[in-house]
């Protein structure tokens, strides 16, 4: 299944500040920061992968909506992520 544009745009810019995210828990790590710090982080760039998941789940639901398809293989997916 392809995603429409505004999605693809959309997950995009999400995956890079997550990117972003990654490499500051690194420096962190790498700096000896406090315990509470990167826990903080971690769960933030958990949260920011979560909803880009969500994000093309919602897309694929919308989609499959309008053309009438199958959602079996889109609620195995969900699960996964939930």
């Amino acid at each position: 299944m392809r995603f429409p544009e505004d999605t693809n745009d959309d997950v995009l810019k999400r995956l890079r500040r997550v990117e972003g995210q990654i490499r500051g828990l690194q420096r962190l790590v790498d700096e000896g920061a406090d315990c509470r710090d990167i826990v903080t982080q971690l769960s933030a760039a958990k949260g920011a992968l979560d909803r880009v998941g969500f994000t093309l789940l919602s897309s694929a639901l919308r989609q499959c909506a309008v053309d009438g398809e199958d959602t079996d293989e889109l609620e195995r997916l969900f699960l996964k992520l939930s």
